[in-house]
């Protein structure tokens, strides 16, 4: 067989030990696991290549994701931290002019935090690593067949999401675990 990946002679060693498995399940499975940490390696590098920690780019993530500006406190929900921990993140997000902290026009007392033009150039610049990644990889499949795998995996999902193993109900907070592009 001329197209094999590892995961098919993966599948071939199991079988004699396991003949009841099913290649089919199996290899599905194997090669998720492998596409994702594939990804999760392309996202790492793509920090390092930025001079960015996961905990610095997760903050700009969510940041970006409420389109620039934030309170501390939405921050903090979004990334399901104590709010003192998200302050410790700003400081150092501020201190290399990633954000910006301001006191709101709205009402003296509340903050709002800004993503810089250097922030937000940075963190484009992590995703764009990631996202060419996905293309190049999502590429050699058709239009119509990158859309029939989302509704299966999405299929799938469901099925995972009632039993509430798949951590459905962080919805937006996939990135920071997958590593894909936007939340």
């Amino acid at each position: 067989m001329k197209n094999r990946d590892w995961t098919d002679g993966h599948v071939e060693r199991w079988l004699p030990v396991l003949p009841e498995l099913d290649p089919d399940i199996e290899g599905a499975i194997v090669r998720m696991k492998k596409l994702g940490v594939h990804l999760r390696r392309v996202r790492e590098q793509s920090l390092v290549d930025f001079g960015l920690e996961r905990h610095e780019f997760d903050t700009l993530h969510k940041l970006a994701g409420r389109g620039g500006e934030a309170a501390p406190s939405e921050l903090a929900a979004d990334l399901d931290l104590a709010p003192a921990s998200v302050t410790g993140r700003l400081d150092a997000l501020e201190r290399r002019g990633f954000v910006r902290r301001s006191p709101s026009t709205t009402d003296r007392r509340r903050v709002v935090v800004a993503l810089t033009e250097p922030g937000r150039l940075t963190w484009l610049g992590a995703m764009d690593v990631l996202g060419d990644e996905e293309y190049r990889l999502l590429g050699v499949l058709s239009r119509d067949e990158r859309r029939q795998l989302n509704a299966m995996l999405r299929r799938i999902m469901i099925a995972a999401e009632e039993t509430g193993g798949a951590g459905g109900a962080g919805g937006a907070g996939g990135a920071e675990e997958t590593g894909e592009a936007c939340a």
